[in-house]
């Protein structure tokens, strides 16, 4: 299992294990919410109860007790006649129920209509009333969720949110601190293999030129590829001694650059494999050449790894004049990505390879995307049919298009 498989299923099991800690607290959290509503309940018709004893009762020590058992509920109610009226209320804002005097001294209890036909509306919706018959007539107790029952029931909700935010933010630091860090390390060895390379490199080009003096060869093709190959490792030093920093962009044209690199690259490879580079030659954008190169080398290398024994690589440059952007898809007849993969390549680690880091694409897009501000992506895929990947770059100017 590679590096990037693990990862994935660390993810997995995380996230199974915060379902199952959201799912326990709500499970938990539901039921308290039934328990309390349950013995909200059992409270509002103790209360509906009492006001039954306490119309039919001369007792005085009674009514007192009765009075105590009612007042300890704390579940607001109301209690209507049976054309809906209301008679008494609990539990209600005060402020809404005042005294009014009336012209000729005696005290009136008066109701906001409209607050407590709003709230009869509310308890109707939330539960079902407790009929009583009191004096031979139907009185029904309407009641609501208490404060208590009510923030309970939204606690869980507030508490998941909390804990999500609390785990986003860990995730956040964690994968930034990580990210960090293996910055760190991928600069500091891509700088250190950078010096390592420069002398030895510097001696082939030295060799080569005793070579050619000793066999009085200066015109031998074969000493002219070996040039070319040290040149390319001369890149590819200097490659690594740009990652970490900032490249310079200078102009290029883009065409050129590319028809270049693939011109250097077909004869290195299978003569089964046929190269093409077409499209609008007159293309000009910012390039840090040696990267791009590199860009470019990793794509193609991809490409050729895919196609089992003949095919083509086709490269195709396209402008958008609208966006001041311009195209450049590199198309392979090889074995196709899975359309589940096409976000998953770019993963540093992932490679389908036995001996493949699973390194070239992920610096591949580093490179576009940081280094070149352009984008990256698998344009299109189909399984033993090839593959299409995309990139697009900002435009510096553009003359008069030709097509190649």
């Amino acid at each position: 299992m590679n590096p990037y498989q693990q990862k994935k299923r660390w993810k997995y099991l995380l996230l199974v294990f915060a379902v199952i800690i959201a799912s326990g607290s709500l499970l938990y959290t539901n039921y308290l919410v039934k328990n309390i509503a349950k013995s909200e309940r059992t409270r509002a018709q103790v209360w509906a109860m009492s006001m039954k004893q306490v119309l039919g009762s001369d007792d005085n020590d009674f009514l007192n007790y009765v009075f105590a058992v009612r007042d300890s509920s704390i579940v607001p109610a109301i209690v209507t006649d049976e054309k809906g009226g209301i008679i008494l209320t609990r539990g209600l804002d005060t402020t809404k129920t005042f005294i009014k005097l009336a012209a000729e001294g005696n005290k009136k209890l008066t109701y906001d209509p409209v607050y407590f036909a709003d709230e009869l509306a509310y308890m109707k919706k939330q539960h079902a009333p407790i009929k009583l018959k009191i004096l031979g007539n139907a009185w029904f107790t309407y009641y609501k969720d208490s404060a208590l029952l009510t923030e309970l029931k939204y606690f869980p909700y507030i508490q998941l949110s909390i804990i999500t935010v609390f785990l986003v933010m860990a995730y956040t630091a964690f994968n930034s601190s990580r990210k960090s860090e293996q910055d760190q390390v991928w600069v500091g060895l891509a700088k250190e293999t950078a010096h390592q390379l420069g002398t030895p490199i510097s001696s082939l080009m030295a060799w080569i030129e005793l070579l050619k003096e000793k066999f009085n060869a200066e015109d031998d093709q074969l000493f002219g590829e070996m040039e070319n190959d040290v040149k390319r490792l001369e890149i590819v030093a200097d490659r690594f001694s740009k990652i970490g920093s900032t490249p310079k962009l200078e102009d290029h044209n883009l065409y050129e650059v590319v028809n270049d690199f693939i011109n250097y690259f077909k004869f290195r490879v299978s003569k089964n494999i046929h190269f093409s580079v077409k499209g609008q030659s007159n293309y000009i954008t910012g390039l840090n050449v040696p990267l791009f190169d590199w860009v470019l080398e990793n794509l193609l290398k991809n490409a050729v790894n895919a196609i089992e024994g003949k095919g083509e690589i086709n490269v195709e440059i396209q402008g958008n004049k609208i966006k001041d952007q311009v195209f450049i898809d590199i198309t392979d007849t090889g074995k196709g990505i899975p359309r589940s993969k096409f976000e998953t390549v770019f993963q540093p680690g992932y490679t389908t390879r036995k001996r493949g880091w699973g390194l070239g694409l992920s610096l591949t897009k580093r490179i576009i995307e940081n280094y070149h501000n352009g984008q990256i992506f698998v344009k299109d895929s189909e399984i033993a049919k090839g593959t299409t990947f995309r990139i697009i770059l900002k435009t510096i100017k553009n003359d008069k298009q030709t097509t190649t």
